[in-house]
C-alpha cells in the first residue's frame, strides 16, 4: 500500500466528477448541523456575501436567501457546476464562479465571508496570502464566518487543530470572536472585524 498524499484539486474534480455529494454533506445529520450554525454565525439577512470553497454548493443555497448578493466560489470545475444547479433560480443575485483561492475574488468589498471545510486543505503559505486578502475584502464591522474540523482526516495538508486561530492571526487585523456550535468533530465562530 502506497503512502497517503493531502488532496490536490485533482483529487477534488475526480470526486465530484464521480459523486454529487462525496461526503453526504446535502443531508447528513452531522452536515445540516452545520449549516444551521453557520446560518446562524451569520446573523440577519446581509448585502455582499461571499463564499470560498462552496463545494458542491449544499451551504450555498441556504446562503443565498440570506444574501442580497452571493458570490459562491469553488476552485474546481466539476464542483462549480454543482454549485450552479444549486444556485439554479437564484441567479443573478446568486452566482457560482469558478476562483482557485487566492485569486482576488469577484468584488472589492463583502459584509460577509464565509470560510467552510477548506482551510486545512492549502498549504501554510496559501493560507496566509488568503488571510490577508480576507482581512483587505472584508468591511469593517463585517462578519467572518469559519467552520471546520477540530480533528485531522488523511488527507488534510495542515493539521485541523487550531486552524482557525492560526487563519485569523494571518490576517493582521483584530477579530471579536465568538464560538456559535462546537462539538466533538467541528466547530463554527462568527468573527467580526473590528477598525
Amino acid at each position: 500500500m502506497g503512502a497517503v498524499k493531502a488532496i490536490n484539486l485533482e483529487g477534488f474534480e475526480a470526486k465530484f466528477a464521480g459523486n454529487d455529494d462525496p461526503w453526504s454533506t446535502w443531508d447528513a445529520r452531522d452536515e445540516v448541523l452545520k449549516r444551521r450554525a453557520i446560518l446562524h454565525g451569520l446573523g440577519s439577512p446581509l448585502g455582499r456575501v461571499l463564499e470560498l470553497g462552496a463545494g458542491n454548493g449544499s451551504n450555498s443555497r441556504s446562503l443565498a436567501a440570506r444574501a442580497l448578493r452571493l458570490d459562491a466560489t469553488e476552485a474546481t470545475a466539476a464542483g462549480t457546476d454543482l454549485v450552479r444547479r444549486a444556485l439554479h433560480g437564484t441567479e443573478p443575485r446568486a452566482r457560482a464562479r469558478r476562483l482557485i483561492v487566492p485569486d482576488a475574488p469577484p468584488r472589492p468589498t463583502y459584509d460577509a465571508i464565509i470560510i467552510a471545510e477548506l482551510l486545512y486543505y492549502l498549504d501554510r503559505w496559501t493560507m496566509d496570502k488568503l488571510a490577508r486578502q480576507v482581512a483587505r475584502r472584508l468591511r469593517f464591522g463585517g462578519t467572518l464566518v469559519l467552520a471546520h474540523h477540530r480533528i485531522t482526516f488523511y488527507d488534510f495538508v495542515q493539521h485541523a487543530d487550531g486552524i482557525q486561530r492560526r487563519f485569523l492571526a494571518g490576517t493582521g487585523v483584530r477579530w471579536s470572536v465568538r464560538p456559535v456550535r462546537r462539538t466533538g468533530r467541528w466547530q463554527v465562530i462568527a468573527c467580526t472585524r473590528q477598525p
